[in-house]
């Protein structure tokens, strides 16, 4: 009877758990069986992966960014100075700027959030961020008391996960495998999920803040290839939307997003899209479209402006200043990237202004460093998408 009894009990716990990971909450009438997935918007975070600067390492960097700043801008033109202030429209310092705090990447997307944010660099070689300067400095210095950080798979070659080199390199997750691995561990147990926006920055070059730096390789046609052989082996060919899939039929990728040929929801549930930050030069070349002009073959959709054969992904971080650009582009088939809050400037203050802005424009994938209560300035200053879940109609073109 016993025997029986529990027989029967991990039958009820066996088909319990498969039942919650089946019967998720559907956010969207019908599943979204009709819903592009450019017809909803999402909440993210930015520089999801990161844990906080040493204090020590922040007080003795600010002066030196601040010099370093000042340097670029008396170099910059007139039109290089307003891209610059769109998108750090306020002065605040870098310790100021990097006032955030993010728990891992499952317990982010267990609170809902359907964005991450991860920055790589390329290490063929391995332990090239393994003994981070900023550290060494502080040591001569006498400072022994310092915040630890996990050296997991740094010794190893492969694409290492931080922020900046040698001054902000606390990670969740210090290798692209192991932040990949998390990612699929969360989502094979939650299959239901609407796609997972991870945006991708591909770091090319360091900052000269400490003597005898990390060197920084700049991402080619080889890193390329193997980052997006790294995505598709760690996730699986199955689990993410590529140009390939928007594009189908038609000559070009952007003339399929102007199409709206995006998949649907119901199509895109359990699936990761990978929108590359690294912008294309003044000429829109880079290497990741050598041999690949509309993204043929490839992993990631790339950070473009509208007007070329790989147009489908915009970035456009100041919603206060481009809401109309926003709507306009969002409307006309393009997936658009906006922030809520930059520099943690906005949870200083306590000012939502910039978050209704985002949200309003339409911008399918939206960016905060302030998911949750509590902030080190002390004021109320959260973001939630509004309705609280962990997706909503676009209000510009869900309708």
């Amino acid at each position: 009877m016993l025997l029986q009894k529990t027989t029967l009990l991990l039958c009820f716990l066996w088909v319990g758990t498969a039942l919650s990971a089946q019967t998720q909450p559907v956010e969207f009438r019908g599943g979204g069986k009709k819903l592009k997935i450019n017809q909803i918007q999402v909440l993210g975070t930015h520089n999801s992966y990161a844990q906080p600067v040493d204090s020590n390492v922040l007080a003795y960097g600010d002066p030196i960014f601040k010099g370093l700043m000042g340097m670029m801008q008396q170099r910059m033109t007139p039109e290089q100075m307003l891209e610059w202030k769109e998108y750090h429209p306020n002065e605040v310092l870098m310790s100021e700027g990097l006032a955030y705090n993010h728990p891992p990447l499952a317990e982010q997307l267990d609170a809902g959030m359907r964005s991450l944010e991860i920055d790589v660099y390329y290490d063929p070689t391995g332990n090239r961020f393994a003994d981070p300067a900023a550290y060494r400095v502080m040591q001569s210095k006498g400072i022994t008391q310092l915040a630890p950080f996990s050296k997991e798979g740094l010794d190893q070659p492969g694409f290492k996960v931080l922020h900046i080199a040698d001054y902000d390199f606390r990670s969740h997750c210090p290798t692209l495998t192991g932040c990949l691995s998390e990612l699929k561990t969360w989502s094979d147990a939650h299959p239901r999920h609407v796609p997972i926006f991870i945006l991708l920055e591909t770091k090319n070059q360091g900052i000269p803040l400490f003597p005898n730096p990390a060197q920084v390789l700049p991402f080619d046609a080889r890193a390329f290839a193997e980052l997006d052989a790294e995505v598709l082996r760690v996730l699986g060919r199955d689990k993410v939307i590529t140009p390939d899939d928007v594009r189908g039929h038609y000559p070009t990728l952007e003339e399929a997003v102007k199409a709206h040929h995006w998949p649907t929801l119901a199509q895109s549930r359990g699936k990761f899209v990978f929108l590359m930050l690294t912008a294309t030069d003044e000429k829109g070349a880079s290497p990741y479209l050598q041999g690949h002009p509309s993204l043929e073959d490839r992993a990631m959709f790339l950070r473009s402006l509208p007007g070329s054969p790989h147009s489908a992904f915009l970035l456009l971080d100041n919603s206060l200043v481009r809401q109309a650009d926003i709507q306009k582009y969002v409307q006309a088939g393009y997936l658009v990237r906006t922030r809520t809050d930059i520099e943690t400037y906005e949870a200083k203050i306590n000012d939502s202004t910039r978050a209704d802005a985002a949200f309003e424009s339409g911008a399918q994938v939206i960016s905060t460093d302030f998911f949750r209560p509590g902030n080190k300035y002390g004021t109320p200053y959260v973001v939630r998408i509004p309705g609280g879940k962990t997706a909503r109609l676009n209000p510009v073109n869900g309708r």
